[in-house]
């Protein structure tokens, strides 16, 4: 059982030094990566100090920094110091290419990155980085080179023994990180989250999920990304449970035998994800894990029904935006409703407005303590964009459809702008790849829309099995109650869906690829 309470004071580094002062400092194997070795919580205080003094020596108080690094625990500890520090750490996608990432950096008003040769070399990232412009590329082994003697001892003599005072005093209202919006609605978005949001976000989850120092968690979800930065890394950080963090959701054989051989009980993940780690997992690979959740996109039944038959156990759907931190309802043990995403976190507000040409559930607009400070637009860099929907100020509109039910159960119906309108009538593209693997469980599946002069839109599937027709998507739609209006209009068969670094189906690749 967890002891973790949020305080309106914390900020992440106070939230590490309590967490070590509650769980043990010196407590060995906390956190391991693929580096050799593990650390401690005072080896993560340590790195986390040496980290922020050296990032401050190259940068000024309240710059946004860029930082382009892998799933390590030396990336958080450089997250949490430059915050600590007062810089704000942006988190660039490096799977976005080189103009997602300049991009990302013009929003932000990021003029500074820091990252590392190593990583970048074995990322194939050279190239990438390098075609970026008006930025400095500063690299970790060049930086360990300042840390000099007087640092050393500041940090020994002074900043290990009193670490709340070697830092400048921290604000929960300042902005902790700001991670950004994939770009799949035009250019991406900065979201800045506060450390009150970051840290209300796991109070929320804890309150329902007690994890704590006897749980292993796996994360191999990105920390640029807020589902793996939140669940898969600051959850572990403030629960004292031991963390595994991965460098790649993608490596689908090695997951599940580093699952077996840490005695993972938790992990995070994406329905597609999910998918490729039973198609290679044994079943004895997953014989420790007693909690897995999967998110940032709809857990697909086959998936769930996998999990269930062949390891025993029930993947808990939940949900949320970057814009809230991220979670905002999950499924768990004694409140399950497969379906749907679970219901509302604590403290969570939701209302719903109607969508003309939709007839079931509403645009869902929420508020919370988790909610973003407000978004970082290309347009207009770094300059604060608050939220506000018409729901008022302070409220977010997530831009999805979705029912409540009487008991606070909340249903994706389907993002607004992925439905279709097809001879006047508005259709899920959600709903089109329900119906997709309805007929073929076992092939993957993504729909998008094309305009059509006779039509308003046509409706395009994109399918991994060569052997899927009309005929069996129309059987399957009658067998699930839905009108044939739903079928795509053109099937495309693909050996494989793109995806984006998060796990989610590139769409805006596929809008592209159904154009031509």
């Amino acid at each position: 059982m967890n002891d973790f309470t949020y305080q309106a004071r914390d900020t992440l580094f106070s939230a590490l030094l309590d967490a070590a002062d509650r769980h043990g400092r010196d407590t060995p194997g906390r956190w391991e990566d693929m580096k050799p070795g593990s650390y401690s919580y005072g080896e993560l205080i340590k790195m986390t100090l040496a980290l922020g003094r050296l990032s401050a020596k190259v940068s000024e108080p309240g710059e946004h920094v860029g930082v382009l690094m892998p799933n390590m625990a030396a990336s958080v500890a450089l997250l949490i110091g430059l915050s600590a520090f007062r810089r704000i750490p942006c988190m660039l996608n490096y799977s976005a290419g080189s103009e997602g990432m300049q991009n990302a950096c013009r929003a932000a008003g990021v003029h500074t990155i820091i990252t590392s040769r190593l990583f970048l070399d074995k990322a194939g990232l050279v190239e990438q980085v390098a075609a970026l412009r008006d930025v400095r590329l500063l690299y970790l082994e060049d930086l360990r080179k300042q840390f000099s003697l007087a640092d050393k001892l500041w940090l020994i003599a002074w900043a290990l023994p009193f670490p709340r005072r070697a830092v400048p005093r921290g604000d929960p209202e300042a902005p902790a990180v700001v991670l950004f919006t994939s770009g799949s609605e035009g250019k991406p978005k900065g979201v800045v989250l506060s450390h009150r949001a970051l840290l209300a976000n796991v109070a929320q989850i804890m309150r329902i999920f007690p994890f704590g120092s006897s749980d292993t968690i796996l994360n191999a979800l990105p920390i640029f990304h807020s589902f793996g930065l939140t669940a898969g890394t600051l959850i572990a950080l403030v629960s004292g449970a031991r963390l595994m963090i991965y460098t790649s959701p993608l490596h689908f054989k090695v997951i599940p035998e580093l699952v077996r051989d840490k005695q993972c009980t938790v992990m995070f993940g994406t329905s597609t994800f999910l998918h490729h780690y039973a198609r290679n997992a044994a079943p004895e690979d997953f014989k420790s894990m007693k909690i897995v959740v999967a998110g940032a996109e709809r857990l697909a039944e086959s998936v769930r029904q996998t999990w269930l038959e062949r390891f025993g156990i029930e993947i808990y759907e939940g949900y949320g935006a970057t814009e809230t931190a991220p979670v905002l309802a999950v499924n768990y043990p004694g409140r399950h409703r497969p379906g749907t995403v679970g219901q509302l976190l604590p403290g969570i507000e939701a209302r719903l407005f109607p969508v003309p040409g939709i007839a079931r559930g509403g645009e869902l607009h929420v508020r919370g303590p988790n909610l973003m400070s407000g978004y970082y637009r290309f347009d207009t860099p770094a300059l604060l964009e608050p939220p506000a929907s018409d729901a008022g100020g302070g409220w977010h509109n997530t831009g999805d459809v979705t029912e409540l039910d009487a008991d606070g159960y909340l249903t994706i119906l389907g993002r607004l702008k992925r439905f279709a309108k097809v001879a006047g009538e508005m259709v899920s593209l959600e709903l089109v790849e329900t119906i997709a693997r309805a007929a073929s469980a076992d092939a993957s599946h993504a729909a998008t829309s094309v305009a059509d002069p006779t039509r308003g839109e046509a409706i395009v599937l994109f399918t991994t099995d060569p052997t899927l027709d009309r005929d069996r998507l129309a059987a399957a739609a009658r067998s699930l109650g839905h009108p044939e209006i739903a079928l795509p209009r053109r099937i495309r068969v693909i050996e494989e869906l793109p995806t984006l670094g998060t796990g989610k189906i590139d769409y805006p690749r596929l809008k592209e690829a159904a154009a031509t």
